[in-house]
C-alpha cells in the first residue's frame, strides 16, 4: 500500500486524555484530497516494531495544507496511543496511508443525524465542514462523560450553532435514541461513532423504529486484543509463523515479510478478510464486519483484530 511521509507541525492538549496532532507533508506540498468521515493509518516505529493504527481525519476537506488527527490515551493501550502521547513531538516524522472513507455521508439524504460518544466525535468534524458547504439539514448529538471530557465543544458550537446538542453524563443528561429517531422526517440518515454499547443501542433503536438499513451508518474501529499465542500457516505463501500474545495476526504476517491487504485495521472494512482452510481450535472474532453466520462457520477471519484459540490455523494467503 502506498504511503505518505509526514511530520508533526503542531500538538495541542485538548483534554487530559486527548491530544490533537497537525500533520504536514515532508516535502511541503499539499496532502491528498479527502471527504468528510475519512481516516488514515499511522505507522509508528515503537522499539523497532511497526505499529499501525487508524485515526479519523478531523481537519477541513477544503484545506489540505495539513491533516488533523486526535488521539485518546487508552488505559489498556498496546503501545500506540501511549507512544503518540509520550514520545511524538513537534518535528517527529512517520508515514501514513492515503485517506480512505468508510464512513461517508449520503449525498441523497434529506437530513443527517450525527451521534457521537466521547472520542467518537472525531470523524464528524470533517463531515460538518462538508454538510455546511452543501447546505444540507443536519443535527449533531454529542454525549460525553463530564465537562472536562468535552473535546472540541467550542469548535462544534462555532461550526454548528443551534444544530449541536450536548449530553453530559455527570449532569444526568442522557441521549434517548428512540425519542430522537422517532421524530425524524422520511429520508433521514443517521450516523453514529462511539463506544460499542452506544453504537449497538443506536442501531437497535433505529431498527426497532423501522429505519431502512441503508439509512443507518456506524463507524467503530476495534483495537486488536491480547490473547494466547498460536501458529499460522499461510497456504499460498507456504510460510509458517507464530502470532505472539501481544501482536495481532495481521501484524505477525507483516513481520514475516508478507504484504497483506488492509484498509482500516479496525475490523470494519473487510479488506483483510482471509479464508480459513483448517483450525484445530476456535476463532475469537472481534470484528464488526462478518455476519454472525460467517463467524459461526469458522471459515473466515479478520486478522487485523481477531485471533484464534488453537495450536495451528491454516489460511489462504
Amino acid at each position: 500500500m502506498s504511503h505518505l511521509n509526514v511530520k508533526v507541525a503542531a500538538i495541542e492538549q485538548v483534554t487530559e486524555h486527548v491530544k490533537h496532532f497537525t500533520l504536514v507533508s515532508e516535502d511541503g506540498e499539499k496532502l491528498p484530497a479527502f471527504s468528510g468521515g475519512s481516516h488514515v493509518v499511522l505507522a509508528l516505529n515503537i522499539k523497532g516494531r511497526i505499529h499501525r493504527n487508524p485515526y479519523s481525519l478531523m481537519s477541513s476537506p477544503l484545506k489540505t495544507e495539513n491533516y488533523g488527527v486526535s488521539v485518546r490515551k487508552q488505559e489498556m493501550s498496546r503501545g500506540g496511543s501511549v507512544f503518540m502521547h509520550d514520545e511524538i513531538e513537534v518535528g517527529s516524522h512517520f508515514q501514513i496511508t492515503y485517506p480512505v472513507n468508510l464512513f461517508s455521508l449520503s449525498k441523497l439524504s434529506h437530513k443527517n443525524i450525527l451521534i457521537a460518544g466521547g472520542i467518537g466525535i472525531t470523524p464528524f468534524l470533517s463531515q460538518i465542514v462538508d454538510l455546511n458547504r452543501i447546505q444540507t439539514d443536519y443535527e449533531l448529538h454529542y454525549a460525553y462523560r463530564s465537562p472536562e471530557h468535552a473535546a472540541f465543544r467550542e469548535e462544534i458550537e462555532e461550526m454548528c450553532g443551534d444544530r449541536s446538542h450536548f449530553y453530559v453524563a455527570s449532569d444526568g443528561q442522557m441521549l434517548d435514541f428512540h425519542e430522537l429517531l422517532s421524530k425524524q422526517p422520511l429520508g433521514t440518515h443517521v450516523y453514529v461513532c462511539g463506544p460499542e454499547p452506544m453504537v449497538n443501542a443506536m442501531i437497535s433503536a433505529a431498527r426497532d423504529l423501522g429505519w431502512p438499513e441503508k439509512h443507518i451508518h456506524n463507524e467503530q474501529f476495534t483495537a486488536p486484543q491480547i490473547g494466547e499465542s498460536f501458529k499460522v500457516k499461510l497456504a499460498i505463501s507456504n510460510i509458517e509463523l507464530e502470532v505472539p500474545s501481544n501482536m495481532s495476526m495481521l501484524e505477525a504476517i507483516e513481520e514475516a515479510g508478507v504484504d497483506a491487504p488492509f484498509l482500516c485495521r479496525g475490523g470494519a472494512c473487510g479488506r483483510c478478510e482471509l479464508e480459513v482452510v483448517a483450525c484445530d481450535g476456535s476463532i475469537i472474532h472481534h470484528d464488526n464486519y462478518l455476519t454472525d453466520a460467517e463467524k459461526n462457520s469458522g471459515k473466515k477471519i479478520m486478522p487485523c483484530v481477531s485471533r484464534a484459540k488453537c495450536q495451528n490455523i491454516v489460511v489462504n494467503l
